[in-house]
């Protein structure tokens, strides 16, 4: 079987504390988009995982979400049958959009469907967690706010859909170095600039175009910018050619902008696609919301 692995975007992303167990508490806006990797699921009689992709840097072993997300399945529920998966990847890995999050999300949800486990979706969401904080949120989709570690899940409804350009640096972020860089920050005294998150869900909910490119943010900007410069300059120049507003995603390194017309997306991909320092991006990307 076929199935999709759709990447997100942080409308607004702000991080409330330090739990004790060194994960942290968050409290996020997610928006689902068009962006998708492509999966192929075959079963297996036996009890194998296979995994290939059409990345060659995509690992094909226990390091790999998917690879992992069907072994918890299989061993979570007995299941004696194994699986052959193919990926077509077009998520920029190391970006903010849950690529990888999204990917095993995608396994747990075919492999349900596909060997007849019947699992709710609240089931394979508890699953998703053990794998990755961001994985519940992919099986859910849509909009939604995120709390907890990103597992407390609620669903926003809201008739605003946008054209999204995605801008990203080639160099990556590991989300636990942006974070632990986050915690020195803290520590030092580092007055961090923490993003209205009411004031984005109010956006949504209320159909305010305007009131949400006022309110996007992301606490950890400020913590990639020193790191990766080119962040902010292309927040910068989105803005300058066209964009009404523009963040970063996640822990980075992508930089998404939001606009209002597609003559106005098209003609700022062409802009960075052409830019002064192509070379130093690795993906023009324009995509939308997913309702």
């Amino acid at each position: 079987m076929n199935t999709k692995a759709y990447a997100k975007i942080n409308l607004s992303l702000d991080i409330l504390g330090r739990r004790a167990d060194g994960y942290h508490e968050v409290r996020m806006v997610m928006q689902q988009l068009a962006l998708c990797d492509e999966i192929t699921l075959e079963m297996l009689p036996d009890p194998e995982i296979e995994l290939s992709s059409s990345d060659p840097s995509v690992p094909s072993d226990g390091r790999n979400l998917m690879y992992r997300a069907a072994k918890l399945l299989m061993e979570s529920t007995g299941l004696k049958n194994g699986v052959r998966m193919h990926l077509e990847k077009h998520i920029p890995s190391a970006a903010g959009l849950a690529g990888g999050s999204a990917d095993a999300a995608a396994v747990l949800t075919g492999m349900n469907l596909a060997a007849g486990l019947g699992l709710s979706r609240e089931k394979l969401m508890e699953l998703g967690v053990r794998l990755g904080a961001d994985i519940p949120y992919c099986i859910l989709g849509g909009t939604a706010l995120s709390e907890g570690i990103g597992e407390v899940l609620t669903p926003v409804s809201t008739g605003i859909s946008l054209p999204v350009l995605l801008v990203k640096p080639a160099a990556g972020c590991s989300t636990p170095e942006v974070y632990g860089a986050y915690d020195r920050l803290e520590e030092e005294g580092m007055e961090m600039l923490h993003p209205d998150v009411d004031a984005v869900l109010s956006a949504l909910e209320h159909n305010s175009k305007k009131e949400l490119f006022r309110s996007v943010g992301n606490v950890l900007e400020d913590v990639v910018v020193p790191e990766i410069p080119l962040v902010s300059r292309i927040r910068k120049e989105m803005l300058e050619n066209g964009a009404s507003t523009a963040c970063m995603s996640g822990s980075g390194s992508t930089v998404f902008g939001l606009f209002e017309e597609e003559s106005l997306i098209e003609q700022a991909a062409e802009y960075f696609k052409n830019s002064k320092y192509r070379a130093e991006l690795s993906a023009v990307i324009s995509t939308k919301f997913r309702d």
